[in-house]
């Protein structure tokens, strides 16, 4: 009660005398923003009166740009959407545009579909982590974590060829079988990643300055992330269950025992100990898929991809990204290219809109910790 009847004297006293506020850009050149984005702050000392987001800086037109490609061509371009966890994209696409074909990928693929979203989900779990660490000053998390995420990466350019933009699930499953080897040097790699969680334990979250920094910070409760449309380990940190993993399992999740963490309590503490049960928890899934994969085919034959017909139709696709619901709507009118396609991104509930609740009244030094503890990713809002 203190501290917002000290904001409510701030904001009369920015009311009487011009010269107490003034106008700060946070980003998209400020060293705490998290991409080519922007908050213009209005700032009385250095608390936050007033918030305006400043997007666009980053357009690229993705949506638009996929009604001009072919059907496989599109996937090349939609993993740029979100960079840090990009695998999410060539799912879900692929997924909407096997519901309007009407067709079923071989188990195989499912599977490997599955190990490819949650490798993907651990590097981006690890940069989210890493950045939260930085943006209280404390780099030497990010650096070694950045370190771990690149031995993930590693065995991603083993499989396909490349190490941030895959490009490698397709139409009707994968684009190619797991090389001889890739199954046991992954395994060693998880096994390496699960043997630093104690070091991460130490350095971040069992960290007292880092607890002193997060809590209390962007609070949020189950009913409010609901109203805001937040969505994934943000979502479960105000003690929401919600998972598309569980809620409409896709791929192989069905086959897959797992548990949904979910901590409660909803600040940027609980949201960060959120991220650090799941990269855990995503640990032991993969380890499990690679255990079970069959055998079979890794992809269905439907003739030259370059000239695939969709039939009419529409469908909506979803999975659950590192950051919560990415979806994709898709329409056919028949053709060799999209009719319309709808990117569903998870970011921008809380960068655009939840922001006005939360920054004003915040410090300066706050706002880079809010947003990476809601994993803002500013993509998101220019597709």
């Amino acid at each position: 009660m203190d501290s917002m009847m000290a904001f409510s004297e701030l904001t009369e006293l920015t009311r009487n005398d011009k010269y107490v506020q003034y106008e700060l850009f946070f980003g998209p050149n400020f060293p705490g923003m998290h991409g080519n984005f922007g908050y213009i702050l209005d700032v009385a000392g250095s608390t936050i009166t007033k918030v305006r987001p400043n997007p666009g800086l980053l357009h690229r037109g993705f949506e638009k740009l996929m009604e001009q490609k072919l059907w496989l061509q599109n996937l090349s371009l939609i993993p740029r959407i979100c960079v840090p966890d990009p695998d999410p994209n060539e799912v879900a696409y692929c997924s909407a545009v096997e519901k309007i074909m009407g067709i079923d990928i071989p188990e195989r693929a499912k599977f490997i579909r599955t190990i490819t979203l949650e490798l993907s989900r651990i590097t981006s779990l690890l940069m989210g982590m890493g950045a939260l660490g930085a943006m209280m000053g404390h780099y030497t998390v990010m650096y070694r974590m950045m370190q771990d995420r690149d031995r993930v990466l590693d065995m991603f350019e083993w499989l396909t060829g490349a190490r941030v933009y895959h490009i490698y699930n397709t139409i009707g499953g994968v684009s190619r079988d797991l090389p001889e080897g890739w199954i046991e040097k992954t395994e060693a790699v998880l096994d390496e990643l699960e043997g630093n969680i104690p070091e991460w334990d130490k350095l971040l979250f069992d960290n007292p300055v880092i607890h002193t920094r997060l809590t209390g910070i962007g609070p949020l409760t189950e009913e409010e992330a609901v109203q805001y449309g937040i969505v994934g380990p943000s979502l479960r940190a105000s003690g929401s269950t919600a998972d598309v993993r569980k809620d409409d399992p896709y791929a192989a999740y069905p086959y897959l025992d797992f548990e949904i963490p979910r901590t409660g309590g909803g600040d940027a503490l609980n949201r960060a100990i959120q991220v650090r049960l799941e990269f855990a928890e995503s640990i032991k899934l993969v380890k499990k898929a690679l255990h079970m994969i069959p055998e079979g085919d890794f992809k269905i034959k439907l003739g030259n991809s370059l000239k695939l017909i969709v039939p009419k139709g529409d469908a909506y696709a979803r999975v659950e990204s590192s950051k919560g619901e990415y979806g994709y709507y898709i329409v056919s009118n028949g053709g060799v290219k999209p009719y319309r396609v709808s990117v569903r991104g998870p970011s921008l509930p809380g960068g655009l809109a939840l922001c006005h609740k939360h920054l004003p009244g915040m410090l300066i030094d706050d706002v880079a910790i809010w947003m990476a503890s809601f994993a803002v990713c500013p993509p998101d809002f220019d597709r």
